[in-house]
């Protein structure tokens, strides 16, 4: 037979048969599939020249060559078992991560998962800045921010991770008053707008068009004060869906062509970082499980 290089991989298959004395015991030992340990003893034979089993109707048994080669193979085992025992283990990871992020992912998505990163990273603490209008990663004023806004510059690293949905939301008390009318009418509903400072904000704008030149029921500066505004019964506020609590607000209109994309956006130069991943991918897994809740109106 042709000679071939030795392969590690080939020596534990070898060692799982003869332990077993079957390709099917071998195969569930090391969780492969039969074909490939039946591939890997044959490559084995043709790279050393001569036979290691005998086949017959009970099985694989090792033929004088083989048997010969079981102590060596057990050092190759236990060899390569402690390759890596000796390695330090690596540091754990610590210091500071600057997240930059709205208020309503803070409060609402982030903040609650918290517990989970603190319980796997003891050492490591986020700071959180929610006044996302001056912060800039630029400036190196963050490490990593999760926002609705894209960057168009800058040395940075963006990742798309979900949808922030929207919809026109109003209090059963509000509703009643309408006697149960869920029908929009931009003539008559009251509506909670945004301070002039924040029209660059989508739901700002489409209750600016939705108004009409009408005067709005209350101005705000804040999403929080919308909600409550919106829950007093108030009048009818554009609010993100994962905000909204059934059976206290109703969703009139859960498709207002005003969603958001979420982005995760980091430093170019310290996406390595150990303690950077780490938030990311903590943020990357929240997203990730309240997809469904940040995109989409919950059941009334």
């Amino acid at each position: 037979m042709e000679k071939k290089g030795l392969v590690w991989d080939d020596v534990s298959v070898f060692l799982a048969v003869a332990r077993s004395g079957s390709l099917s015991g071998a195969a569930a030992a090391l969780s492969i599939g039969l074909a490939t340990v039946s591939r890997r003893v044959e490559r084995l034979e043709a790279s050393l020249g001569r036979p290691l089993f005998l086949r017959d109707h009970t099985g694989y048994r090792l033929t004088e060559e083989g048997a010969v080669l079981i102590e060596r193979a057990e050092e190759m085992e236990a060899a390569a078992r402690a390759f890596g025992s000796g390695l330090p283990e690596e540091p754990e990871v610590s210091g500071t991560v600057r997240l930059a992020t709205a208020e309503n992912l803070a409060t609402a998505l982030i903040i609650p998962a918290l517990p989970r990163l603190r319980l796997a990273h003891p050492r490591l603490t986020l700071e959180i800045a929610t006044d996302i209008a001056t912060v800039n990663l630029h400036r190196r004023d963050a490490d990593i921010a999760l926002r609705m806004i894209k960057p168009d510059r800058g040395h940075v690293s963006v990742q798309r991770l979900g949808t922030l949905g929207y919809g026109l939301y109003g209090a059963q008390s509000y509703i009643a008053g309408r006697a149960g009318r869920l029908e929009v009418d931009f003539e008559q509903d009251e509506l909670i707008a945004w301070a002039e400072g924040y029209g660059h904000l989508p739901a700002a704008q489409w209750i600016e068009r939705a108004l009409r030149g009408r005067a709005p029921a209350v101005v705000t500066t804040s999403l929080a004060a919308q909600l409550v505004g919106c829950a007093s019964g108030l009048g009818l506020a554009v609010l993100p869906h994962f905000l909204t609590q059934p059976g206290e607000l109703t969703c009139l209109d859960a498709d207002l062509g005003i969603d958001q994309p979420i982005w995760l956006v980091t430093q170019t130069d310290l996406v390595s970082s150990r303690r950077v991943q780490a938030v990311a991918n903590f943020l990357r897994e929240v997203v990730s499980e309240q997809r469904g809740a940040l995109s989409a109106a919950r059941p009334s």
